[in-house]
């Protein structure tokens, strides 16, 4: 079996590379994944591709497998970049890691380097399994690494072909091999922040492409202008951070895209703007919808509304054909439109769609 490792430099796909050997696939290419705006925003940061890359390449001398580059920064332009400004516009949160995975790492690198390779193998943190005659995608063993909500968005045919070596470990056991393995980047810290970035900071992608527009943060209880943002689309519901406000903590539970004014409250009132009803569009299934999705009843799933350990049960009913209300057991403050809705039954990830502004 012909085996593509896609590997960036870190830990996970490092030690994912010698479980796949340890598991007994020998025919491996590794392929490191370009896909860094560092020509356009070099000005704003050293992008670290470089240095991943010299990882990447020491990981695999020392595994003797073969290290290809594949340049995808115009694929990631046009399919993530464009998406993530456009849901930014709009004053919606994008979701970017979710369509990487998508439409880059098993889409534009199949289309440019598939060239008879039977499986994709990752560091991601999930699991797959043969049910039914498909591909089933399972959250990973390690509740706090799980990736799930990362995959959620692949299609039947992507996930088919997904090998993830690391997904039953926990993820101080894949530390652990990556030490006994004496691998250079044992100890290097994980990746935070959006895969395309590096090093250049969110606010600042985000200047340089839509720029600032001045506008009022408002408390939201009292019409009292606290304060001024630069531009709505740097602020997304439940965010803390970066207001600049004294007398906090502050939330940001509020926007109006019209007039660029940010709402503000404090978590004194914040259970006041917290949601339990939202609904989800831009529906995806991973193995097709779930059982009973055609009835006016409402079914049991968990759901996740960003990436972490936490799964919330709710009641799922169906609207239309791409179209469903969420009802949450317990309302979260955090609800934004754009942002992605991962379902779940039990341990399988099923999909997920976007929340409705």
């Amino acid at each position: 079996m012909k085996i593509a490792l896609l590997i960036s430099g870190g830990v996970d796909s490092s030690v994912a590379l010698f479980r796949l050997r340890e598991q007994g696939y020998t025919d491996i290419t590794a392929f490191y994944l370009k896909i860094w705006l560092e020509d356009e925003l070099s000005y704003l940061g050293r992008c670290p591709w470089e240095e991943d890359l010299e990882y990447a390449r020491e990981v695999c001398e020392r595994a003797s497998v073969p290290l290809r580059v594949a340049s995808l920064q115009r694929e990631y332009y046009d399919r993530v970049v464009e998406y993530v400004l456009r849901e930014l516009r709009s004053g919606t949160t994008p979701s970017p890691d979710i369509f990487c995975n998508q439409r880059i790492k098993f889409g534009a690198f199949l289309e440019a380097h598939d060239v008879g390779f039977d499986r994709i193998a990752t560091g991601h943190y999930a699991l797959t399994e043969e049910r039914g005659g498909k591909t089933i995608l399972k959250r990973g063993h390690d509740r706090v690494k799980d990736q799930t909500y990362f995959l959620s968005h692949l299609r039947q045919e992507q996930v088919a072909r997904a090998l993830f070596p690391v997904g039953a470990l926990p993820k101080a056991h894949v530390r652990a091999l990556a030490r006994d393995l004496e691998l250079p980047n044992r100890e290097r810290k994980d990746s935070q922040g959006i895969c395309f970035l590096g090093r250049v900071k969110y606010p600042d992608f985000v200047r340089h492409y839509l720029g600032e527009q001045v506008g009022p943060i408002v408390e939201k209880e009292t019409g009292r202008t606290l304060g001024e943002h630069r531009g709505y689309w740097f602020h997304t519901i439940g965010q803390r951070q970066g207001l600049g406000l004294p007398g906090g903590p502050w939330y940001v539970v509020e926007k109006d895209i019209a007039r660029n004014i940010i709402y503000v409250t404090q978590s004194a009132r914040l259970g006041e703007a917290a949601r339990r009803t939202f609904e989800v569009t831009r529906l995806h299934w991973i193995a097709g919808p779930p059982e009973g999705h055609h009835s006016s009843a409402g079914m049991r799933l968990e759901t996740k509304i960003r990436h972490g350990p936490e799964v919330r049960p709710a009641t799922i009913t169906w609207l239309e054909a791409d179209r469903l209300r969420v009802d949450l057991d317990v309302p979260d403050p955090g609800i934004a439109g754009g942002q992605v809705a991962v379902f779940y039954d039990s341990e399988v990830c099923l999909g997920g769609g976007t929340i409705a502004p």
